[in-house]
């Protein structure tokens, strides 16, 4: 196997391309034996590998005709909620696992038109929903660092091909944390952009008003400039913002003297002692490149849990009616009428947590429940965002933990719910208010990645990649690899 190249960053491996290092062609075909090689992971739901090659050879005939692209060549996985032209798209689940798209996502076609090639589709948490990427149709994913843990989810998958150089970078979706909190499990690189940012036009829907595509990858550099290609306007997504887009890239190179950092009082209370000393390094480092810190608060932050688990179950109560066994997805076998269409082809597809939030969801919207629920979990994320704007007046970004520990094991907290909630503690405020966070590694634990999270303003993604950038100038947790065994 060609692991020299598979394991250089996307900025590096694009370097190389252009100089004629290699071939786009070399690289792709060197991520699918890895990609092979890996299977015992089970990033991948599937691998596109005939035509990741054939696009890896227009690229290379492009690049030899003097053509440019700023990702051209680069293999790109996607997570298997955003529709891709002619591959199937099954968001995870056994609903989906016979639709073949007829369309691309927004993000797809940006991606592409910019001159990735597209590997294949990552596994996730059924319709996006879970922490350990256990929830699953096609099995959990493995954590490279340790398969006896789970990556994270719901973008476990693309967490976990990143990890393992399996691809250059990966797409994933953020609703409650989940780019982020496996990008710390896995020792990668993760950001949410700021709700809007980037088009939702051909993700699969979970929790409309949450959700939020992401790029994933080694680096700030990388995810700097894949958020380059991937936000901007859509109309096609009426919730996709107008605001002008930057070269984020070019935003890195100047330094964070002067930036004014927040430390969360809320977020530090009971946190566990390891990954305190994590952050308490990771606030050194950033002083000595010149940042400034101070204690802020954010008193309905502990309130963050409890209101997402009734705002995006109402939500995802809605978008999942529309699988219905009649126009795609899973259909039951003999149904005797109508109704039994529709509830047969249902239980028989989604798995347990998919229906244990439409349950949840559709009782919260219910008569005379809306009001106690619904309303109030929608009142008490205003409060959230009011905290968050009062903090982000005074200070540039926020630093804390993205999550409360190392990854778990596989099958530790399957059957215990609440447990397997809080896992998403630190990262579900940033959702509710729309804010844009990232993770980067930050150190470990238990042999594991841990990763340290940054939250800024609204359409500040320039300033948290900024600061992953410099600290990740004088550090190298980022540049820690696990060593990927041979499936067996």
């Amino acid at each position: 196997m060609s692991e020299a190249i598979t394991e250089r960053t996307l900025t590096e491996q694009l370097r190389d391309l252009s100089s004629g290092e290699y071939s786009s062609r070399d690289l792709t075909e060197a991520y699918l034996q890895r990609i092979e090689y890996s299977s015992g992971i089970n990033a991948f739901i599937t691998v596109s590998a005939e035509q990741a090659i054939k696009a890896a050879d227009r690229a290379d005939e492009r690049r030899a005709a003097g053509e440019t692209a700023p990702l051209l060549g680069a293999p790109i996985a996607h997570k298997d909620i955003f529709c891709e032209k002619g591959v199937r798209t099954s968001a995870g689940s056994k609903m989906l696992d016979n639709f073949i798209s007829p369309y691309d996502a927004t993000v797809v076609s940006k991606l592409r038109d910019a001159g990735a090639v597209s590997i294949g589709k990552t596994n996730m948490d059924e319709f996006a929903m879970g922490s350990s990427n256990e929830a699953s149709f096609y099995g959990p994913v493995k954590n490279p660092w340790n398969t006896e843990r789970v990556p994270g989810g719901s973008s476990g998958g693309s967490a976990a091909a990143v990890a393992a150089s399996l691809c250059s970078a990966a797409t994933g979706t953020d609703t409650g944390g989940s780019i982020r909190q496996p990008a710390a499990f896995c020792g990668i690189t993760g950001l949410k952009p700021t709700y809007g940012r980037i088009s939702r036009w051909g993700m699969i829907a979970y929790a409309s008003s949450l959700d939020q595509a992401g790029p994933m990858a080694r680096c700030a550099e990388d995810c700097a400039l894949l958020l380059t290609h991937m936000a901007g306007p859509d109309q096609r997504d009426s919730t996709s913002s107008s605001e002008a887009i930057e070269d984020y890239s070019i935003a890195l190179k100047s330094g964070i003297s002067g930036m004014k950092i927040g430390i969360c009082r809320e977020f530090m209370e009971g946190l566990d002692s390891d990954v305190a000393a994590i952050l308490d390094n990771c606030r050194t480092v950033l002083s000595d490149l010149g940042a400034e810190f101070r204690e802020v608060s954010l008193p309905n932050s502990h309130l963050a849990i409890p209101a997402y688990y009734v705002i995006a179950p109402a939500e995802c109560s809605a978008n999942l009616s529309r699988y219905d066994g009649v126009r795609f997805g899973y259909r039951c076998e003999g149904p005797e009428n109508l109704e039994d269409l529709y509830k047969r082809s249902r239980s028989e597809s989604f798995g347990r947590e998919v229906k244990n939030r439409i349950m949840v969801g559709a009782f919260a919207l219910s008569a005379g429940y809306y009001d106690a629920y619904y309303r109030k979990a929608q009142q008490i994320r205003r409060l959230i965002k009011q905290d968050f704007e009062q903090v982000l007046g005074e200070v540039d970004m926020i630093l804390g933990p993205t999550t409360p520990g190392p990854a778990f094991r596989l099958g530790e907290k399957v059957d215990d719910a609440k447990s397997m909630y809080l896992q998403d503690i630190y990262t579900i405020s940033a959702n509710l208010a729309g804010l844009p966070a990232l993770s980067m590694p930050a150190g470990f634990t238990e042999a594991m990645p841990i990763g340290a999270q940054l939250i800024g303003n609204y359409f500040c993604e320039a300033k948290i990649l900024k600061a992953a950038h410099q600290y990740q100038q004088v550090t190298d947790w980022h540049k820690k690899k696990p060593v990927v065994e041979k499936a067996s």
